[in-house]
């Protein structure tokens, strides 16, 4: 689908990759920014609808990028509004615009801040989540505890189709993982580890790295063999491998609700941060 739409001086239309540097700018020196906590960088998604652009004479005034990825769920991945336009404007003629690429798709986003929370509640985003920030900062990690007849082992390339087939059966539709972001996980991690059996990989771990600390971005066990100290196991080696390389700050986020999780996370050690972000959803029909 091409879409092309002028009104009131506007033009609406799909971003190209002419667009890159303009829109390079507008996500750097506008006053209202949000960027999706993702594998792929704004620019990245160009050439992926719906990722549209708003202008006044041939100025960029704003940018909405949120393409399905899997094919049933799309993040706000970019919102990006100049100061020549106003916020409710600029999502106003974005959002509807987006509408008709994302019909019967779930649509959601994380706000950090509160002029973008508003504008997801005003097109009737329900507040679905909450999700919580927790810290591992200069202390130890637990003493080794490892389930039997279990082995962990360094993801490889070829683990990634087990691994999606296990990340749809351990998340939510709406926090599942396609293959090729997967991929983008595992070339961006600073360490990544499988749980192995007789029956295959049972759980895997994602961590990053950067000057600030480390992340440990995703974890995920095998419902079948949930609480059995296959989430401790991972965490403890990605904690023990941070920890050994001099690291002394490890973050984690997860679901305010979800309660094996935040009892694993205390379990190791580590903390609130006090922040909570919401999560915000619609399913557009």
């Amino acid at each position: 689908m091409d879409l092309t739409i002028t009104r009131d001086r506007l033009t609406i239309r799909l971003a190209k990759d002419k667009d890159r540097r303009r829109l390079a700018r507008l996500i750097h020196f506008c006053p209202w920014v949000h960027r999706h906590l993702d594998w792929r960088p704004p620019l990245d998604w160009l050439g992926y609808q719906p990722y549209l652009i708003v202008e006044r004479d041939g100025q960029l005034l704003a940018a909405l990028a949120s393409p399905p990825d899997p094919p049933e769920i799309a993040w706000i991945r970019l919102l990006a509004i100049s100061s020549e336009f106003t916020i409710s404007d600029a999502w106003k003629v974005l959002w509807q615009s987006a509408y008709e690429y994302l019909w019967g798709i779930t649509v959601a986003a994380i706000p950090m801040q509160s002029w973008f929370s508003q504008q997801l509640i005003s097109a009737q985003f329900e507040h679905a989540h909450d999700i919580a920030m927790f810290a591992w900062e200069n202390q130890k990690p637990p003493p080794e505890h490892n389930p039997p007849n279990c082995n962990l082992r360094l993801m490889n390339h070829n683990d990634l189709t087990s691994i999606k087939e296990l990340d749809a059966l351990a998340f939510g539709p709406i926090w599942q993982q396609s293959l090729e972001m997967l991929e983008l996980a595992f070339k961006q991690s600073a360490h990544a580890m499988v749980a192995e059996t007789s029956e295959g990989i049972i759980g895997y771990q994602i961590s990053t790295a950067e000057s600030g600390g480390c992340h440990l971005a995703r974890l995920a066990v095998h419902p079948k063999h949930q609480g059995k100290g296959i989430g401790f196991a991972l965490t403890r080696d990605m904690l023990v491998y941070f920890y050994n390389r001099g690291t002394l700050r490890v973050t984690v986020n997860t679901q305010t609700d979800n309660t094996p999780s935040l009892a694993l996370y205390k379990k190791v050690g580590f903390h609130s941060t006090g922040e909570v972000f919401p999560v915000f959803k619609i399913f557009l029909d």
